[in-house]
């Protein structure tokens, strides 16, 4: 099984949007048994938040639900010998989650738009309030995730 986390700074608008696209992507390929799809957060600002509305809405736009449970949670040192990926979205994230972890040894920590053939960060609607353009960004990125995965 493929254990995979998604983080951002908060874990309530891209990381959560990514982790609820890629549930969804695999699902309906049939593969979502091949997966164990999380989430989480480099700050502890929003621990214990529910998903963004934003968030929320742009899911329920293309039909993805099953995000009412999910709580905002923090990246935890045990994450790296729990996970197989962690996918940052943006450089601060990949700065932030290589500190928190103590490193990258095992080579597991990736930007999310590098597997869609960019460096560029993955929007951030907290700033700019277009949930749109990062789920553009966001299904480009596990797309490509899949892609790199043989799926």
């Amino acid at each position: 099984m493929m254990r995979i986390l998604f983080v951002c700074h908060g874990n309530i608008c891209r990381s959560t949007m990514a982790e609820f696209v890629l549930k969804d992507m695999v699902a309906k390929r049939g593969v979502a048994d091949r997966f164990h799809i999380e989430s989480a957060a480099t700050s502890t600002e929003e621990i214990g938040n529910p998903v963004h509305p934003g968030t929320q809405a742009v899911l329920r736009a293309h039909g993805i639900g099953g995000f009412a449970g999910k709580r905002a949670r923090q990246l935890r040192r045990g994450d790296y010998d729990d996970f197989d990926l962690i996918i940052g979205m943006d450089t601060a994230n990949m700065r932030n989650m290589d500190r928190m972890l103590g490193g990258d040894p095992s080579g597991k920590l990736h930007k999310l738009l590098e597997f869609a053939g960019s460096d560029r960060d993955v929007a951030d609607p907290w700033y700019t309030g277009d949930f749109d353009t990062t789920y553009e960004d966001v299904c480009n990125g596990c797309e490509g995730l899949l892609r790199f995965l043989g799926q």
